[in-house]
């Protein structure tokens, strides 16, 4: 039922009313409903029951009319207190000259408990009223990138405007969910003997597969909206494993026709497209990389093995972005993309120093900007309902001990991500170092050395420093180095 406003209409509101009785109106109007906004608020000043079913999401300033924002603000003080919410208790408030100007008076709130129809429809008045404010929202944001467009500055690129714009659609987006708040423990429970069940049926794993089975024997595979963080000093093999795994995930994925495995977001920020198609391509055909760089192949491996392993490869669900220091912004918008279009269930990030905070134009603390990104990647990985796995460097506080193999103190930037991270893995392999120590020939010593270098030849470790669903330890893995195959 349409409800006749009890309040005096601005002059705008007038002009705007006037003008849409005319074939050419001065300016277009903002999207509102006013009806909805009274109904709302006679509701709530019925049976204030109806405004705890909306306040989780609406807030006073998804109002449009002034004097509706007033009275939903001192209703929900008064909510809150423990008071009762109504025409009679609310009197006071609205007593004021100034404020029965803008309002109409105590008579104002008689009249919209008087006229509200029902209470049950309370929620979808909510949002009707959330939707519309958000959409004023959206036509703020677009003016505002019209204008900035129009008037630019030159320390500030048309690329980082954009980014600017996408950060504050993303931050639109991300508020713009009148869903959420308290999940009953029935449904919390009914989600978690699901994810049993499918563990089950899939022998142990619940997550997403790694390829490598006693990695998800330890991990039970990455589990949605967990935060992997995954480290070493260079050369352990860090984007080797990772390309490794997810490759390993997406071809799961595609040949099981989507009961397992999962559709992977590769965003590597260091090495180019080609650059890991190649190593993928010698992982899967087991030619050496440094031959299919060099162009060093014969004939025979052209036809037998690179032709037919490439025709089945470029149908793996894959997808690789080589932006070189891209934002966090922009990062966490093209995987809502990625998500959207191809359901992506797993994202790589390569490497987390490399990813740009929000505020990277500030020379500021280093440890906060990471911070920032952590925090951001988990927040991603909850929003979506995916594992990310994020690459990070070790400092070289590793390099001064006896024992290299890394721990949680060894991180760079250790304090925001240790925190945020749901899982940290190391990779360490002891043979890179114990190359190095190689003594002359003829000796006891190389004998010893040699001795040694036979036993960890190939052999690289998985160190499980963190797990919040199950125990660390270690997991012993084979390591090719000449088709960085794990």
């Amino acid at each position: 039922m349409a409800v006749v406003s009890s309040f005096p209409p601005s002059t705008a509101n007038d002009q705007a009313a006037a003008n849409l009785g005319t074939n050419e109106p001065a300016f277009r109007i903002q999207p509102h409903n006013l009806d909805a906004e009274q109904e709302l608020l006679g509701a709530i000043l019925i049976n204030n029951e109806a405004a705890m079913k909306v306040s989780g999401f609406l807030r006073p300033e998804h109002f449009f009319h002034e004097a509706h924002r007033r009275i939903y603000d001192a209703t929900l003080t008064l909510i809150e207190r423990g008071e009762i919410a109504n025409p009679v208790t609310l009197k006071g408030y609205f007593e004021r000259p100034a404020v029965r100007a803008q309002v109409g008076g105590p008579a104002s709130l008689a009249r919209l408990a008087a006229a509200a129809t029902t209470v049950i429809n309370a929620e979808d008045y909510a949002k009707v009223i959330f939707d519309l404010a958000l959409r004023r929202e959206l036509i703020g944001i677009g003016e505002g990138m019209v204008n900035r467009a129009y008037e630019p500055r030159v320390e500030q690129p048309a690329t980082e405007q954009v980014e600017e714009a996408e950060q504050l659609l993303f931050k639109l987006a991300d508020e713009g969910r009148s869903e959420g708040g308290f999940v009953s423990f029935k449904d919390s429970l009914k989600l978690s003997i699901e994810m049993i069940d499918a563990a089950h049926k899939k022998g142990g794993l619940s997550g997403v597969t790694t390829g490598l089975k006693d990695m998800d024997r330890m991990l039970g595979g990455m589990h949605p909206s967990d935060l992997v963080i995954l480290a070493g000093r260079p050369s352990m093999g860090k984007t080797a494993l990772v390309t490794n795994m997810a490759f390993n995930a997406a071809k799961a994925y595609f040949e099981s026709g989507g009961k397992d495995g999962a559709p992977v977001a590769f965003f590597s920020l260091e090495m180019s497209s080609e650059q890991l198609a190649t190593r993928i391509l010698s992982e899967q055909t087991r030619i050496q990389s440094e031959r299919l760089r060099r162009g060093e192949v014969s004939d025979d491996e052209f036809a037998r093995e690179l032709i037919p392993k490439s025709r089945l490869l470029e149908q793996v669900p894959f997808f690789i972005e080589d932006t070189g220091a891209i934002s966090i912004s922009l990062l966490r918008s093209r995987a809502r993309r990625l998500k959207r279009t191809h359901n992506i269930g797993l994202i790589i990030v390569d490497y987390l120093q490399l990813v740009r905070g929000a505020n990277s134009r500030r020379k500021g603390n280093r440890v906060q900007e990471i911070s920032e990104v952590t925090q951001a990647l988990k927040a991603l990985a909850k929003d979506i309902n995916v594992p990310v796995i994020a690459l990070s460097q070790l400092s070289r506080a590793v390099e001064s001990r006896d024992d290299k193999r890394p721990q949680l103190s060894d991180l760079r930037e250790s304090g925001a991500i240790e925190q945020d991270a749901d899982i940290v893995l190391f990779v360490f392999r002891e043979e890179y170092y114990e190359m190095r120590k190689q003594p002359t020939e003829g000796t006891p010593e190389h004998v010893a050395w040699q001795e040694k270098m036979d036993r960890i030849q190939n052999l690289a470790e998985v160190i499980i420093g963190k797990q919040r669903h199950g125990p660390i330890g270690r997991v012993v893995l084979h390591f090719e180095s000449a088709f960085t195959r794990f």
